[in-house]
């Protein structure tokens, strides 16, 4: 944790977010439906679907439930961060295996965990800009499917042994063959590691918890609160319409988030030992998001194209923003880009009726509220006059979040937007706050309205 403390010494105390004008005047956009696939566990090997699978089997479904033809939408934006060989820009495969039509313009984007997000993002900008009037947005993630990466010394070998011409080259080249060279690294694990400051995600939510004093009870009962809450929603189908059975090749149902542990307790969750920071760190697995696989799309409209197709929308996407910090504390991004949104609206966090902050770790989310309530960090860093305040858990992550469904991470940001809209609807409330941390140091948020 060396290299971490010198980081965030420097960093704990960020320029304060500069202020921007008031955005907007433009068209109002709408989200109007949505659904993702269940999320799946990977299980140590390449699970049934590839990314494009993925996005296909929950696309089918919603598709056939609009009152609209396929080749209707102006474009398609997809996040996606791990793209497999085969599936080159997954969006547009997507959209040609979803019958949008040969015609049918689709981009990749990839911001990382704000990948799905960054897709809704792009898709309502152009919207309210006048450039489109209806756009299938979203975001699709394999993470079993990440590839397996050869070291740097076997890459070498084997480019040696390629160019090499005459029969005493090749058996040279053959000399410096080791066996380690057999041995891949896992593309993800290096994936997760930020390359500037050396800390993988993990240890970052390290930091956090120990800037903020983030407790490892605290951060265990967070996730046993995230798992029965998800749970309850499974029971009482809340989540029906939203997450989509998928059928794998074989003809097997995914019919459910398949990560959640309702049987878990506190003493089950303090037997597990700490993995990024041994032995006396908090974050562990019980309290960490799950690696999973999962897609998600959603229905951004203009009014016109409302009236036009006689949509009936659940929300409206009224504003968002992204912000950047030091990458060793990028668990505060949700707090640096939340901030401005509110401030340029005139609104408190009272105004707020429900929250989404994307669970990457529990110690992670733990300390954006904290940070919310620190009146140092507040005046400091985000330059307000108090504290921004205390959110009342009741209202946040109401059915669960990443550490109980798993975080596919190009697709979280377009599912906790989707199902804030949803949330929204079911329990009435007027406004909601979407926001998530990305991996390099970011945050991403959006403000929904209810209609």
């Amino acid at each position: 944790m060396a290299r971490a403390t010198t980081a965030t010494k420097r960093a704990a105390t960020p320029k304060p977010a500069p202020s921007r004008p008031t955005r907007g005047g433009g068209r109002p956009v709408y989200i109007v439906d949505g659904a993702r696939t269940p999320f799946l566990r990977a299980r140590n090997k390449p699970g049934p679907f590839t990314p494009v699978d993925l996005a296909v089997q929950c696309g089918r479904p919603l598709l056939l439930r609009q009152p609209f033809a396929p080749d209707a939408f102006d474009t398609v934006v997809l996040g996606c961060v791990n793209v497999i060989a085969d599936e080159m820009n997954p969006a547009r495969v997507a959209a040609l295996r979803l019958g949008l039509g040969a015609a049918m313009t689709a981009y990749t984007v990839q911001i990382n965990c704000g990948s799905g997000m960054q897709s809704l993002d792009s898709a309502f900008r152009t919207i309210e800009a006048g450039r489109a009037d209806l756009i299938l947005a979203g975001g699709t993630e394999a993470l079993s499917h990440a590839p397996l990466v050869l070291r740097q010394e076997a890459v070498e070998w084997f480019g040696e042994f390629a160019t090499a011409k005459s029969t005493m080259d090749k058996v040279s080249a053959i000399s410096g063959l080791r066996p380690g060279f057999a041995k891949p690294v896992i593309g993800l694990e290096r994936g997760l590691t930020d390359p500037i400051t050396e800390l993988n995600m993990g240890q970052t939510a390290e930091v956090l918890a120990h800037l903020f004093d983030i407790s490892r009870e605290a951060a265990d009962a967070y996730a046993l609160e995230s798992h029965r809450r998800l749970a309850t929603a499974q029971k009482e189908g809340w989540l029906e319409g939203e997450a989509i059975p998928a059928f794998d090749r074989e003809g097997t149902i995914h019919d459910h988030d398949d990560g959640v542990r309702p049987d878990s307790t506190m003493d089950k969750l303090a037997k597990l030992k700490p993995v990024f920071e041994k032995p006396h760190g908090k974050v562990t697995p019980g309290n960490s998001s799950q690696i999973t696989d999962g897609a998600c799309w959603v229905v951004l409209a203009s009014e016109e194209a409302i009236r036009k197709h006689k949509l009936e929308p659940l929300a409206r996407l009224v504003d968002s923003e992204w912000a950047a910090l030091d990458p060793s504390i990028m668990g505060l991004g949700p707090v640096l880009s939340v901030t401005p949104i509110l401030q340029r609206r005139g609104m408190s966090r009272q105004d707020v009726a429900l929250w989404e902050i994307n669970e990457a770790f529990a110690a992670q989310v733990l300390a954006c509220l904290a940070a919310w309530e620190d009146e140092t960090f507040c005046r400091k860093v985000l330059g307000l006059a108090g504290t921004f305040g205390r959110i009342d858990h009741g209202i946040l992550n109401v059915d669960g979040g990443a550490i109980s469904l798993g975080h596919p991470v190009g697709t979280s940001g377009a599912r906790i937007v989707l199902h804030l809209a949803n949330a929204m609807k079911r329990l009435g409330g007027k406004t909601g706050i979407a926001t998530e941390c990305i991996g390099g140091g970011q945050g991403g948020a959006m403000l929904l309205e209810a209609v």
